[in-house]
C-alpha cells in the first residue's frame, strides 16, 4: 500500500471469507479457534517467503535431480501472549520444525502501554527468520516492544504477522522499526477511546480461550 510500503495486507478470497466469519459476534470459541488457526496458516505462507534456500542433490524413483530446500537455521515463531498463540499453532502445521519463542507482554489500562511480564527465545537468533505473531496491531506499543526485544537478543530478520491493523498502530510500528515487514488480513478504520480496533473481532484473547 502506498501510504504503508512495508505492509502486505493478504487479500486471498480465502483469507478473507475466513476473517469475515471470524469477526462475527456469534462465532462460537471452537470456531473462533479453527479459523484463526486457518488464517494463520495461510499467512504463514506469505510471511515465509523470504526464507533462504539451498541446492539439494536427490535422486527421484526415476533419475536424480538437484531440488531446493530450506538453508541454514530453522526459522524462529514468536508468539506475544497470550493471544499470539493461537496465531501460532497456524504457523507450526506449516512449518513444524520451526524454533518457537514467547514473549509475555499485557496492555496496562490507563497508559496503554505495554509491560513485559515473561520471556523466552531459542538460541541463535542472529542466524534464524524470526516471525513474530499477535492476533492485532492496535496502539503498536506491544509489538515495538516486542521487535525491540527480539533484537536485543541478536534478532536481525523479523517479519511481524497479524490478523488486523490499523492506521494508528501501523505508523507507530513503522517510525520505530521502518524495516520489519507487516504482513495482515486487513487494515481497519481505527481506534476507538478505549484503544480497540473498529470494527474489529472483539477481544481475540478472550474469544480464543473462552474468557469473555
Amino acid at each position: 500500500m502506498a501510504d504503508f510500503p512495508s505492509v502486505t495486507v493478504l487479500d486471498h478470497p480465502l483469507v478473507q471469507h475466513k476473517l469475515t466469519r471470524l469477526r462475527e459476534a456469534t462465532t462460537s470459541t471452537a470456531g473462533f479457534r479453527r479459523l484463526t488457526r486457518e488464517i494463520s496458516l495461510l499467512l504463514a505462507y506469505e510471511a515465509t517467503r523470504g526464507l533462504d534456500l539451498e541446492d539439494a542433490p536427490i535422486e527421484t524413483p526415476l533419475e536424480p535431480m538437484t531440488g531446493r530446500r530450506l538453508a541454514g537455521k530453522k526459522p524462529c515463531f514468536v508468539s506475544i501472549l497470550r493471544a499470539g498463540n493461537g496465531i501460532l499453532d497456524g504457523m507450526l502445521d506449516l512449518v513444524p520444525a520451526a524454533g518457537v519463542g514467547h514473549i509475555g507482554l499485557y496492555r496496562d489500562p490507563d497508559t496503554l502501554k505495554p509491560v513485559e511480564y515473561y520471556l523466552k527465545l531459542p538460541h541463535a537468533l542472529a542466524e534464524r527468520f524470526c516471525i513474530l505473531v499477535d492476533p492485532m496491531l492496535a496502539t503498536g506499543h506491544s509489538a515495538v516492544a516486542a521487535v525491540n526485544r527480539l533484537r536485543a537478543a541478536g534478532a536481525r530478520r523479523i517479519t511481524f504477522v497479524c490478523l488486523l491493523c490499523v492506521p494508528e498502530g501501523l505508523r507507530t510500528f513503522a517510525a520505530a522499526h521502518p524495516d520489519v515487514r507487516v504482513i495482515t488480513a486487513a487494515i481497519d478504520r481505527g481506534l476507538d477511546d478505549h484503544g480497540y480496533i473498529r470494527p474489529g473481532l472483539g477481544d481475540a484473547g478472550d474469544r480464543l480461550f473462552g474468557t469473555r
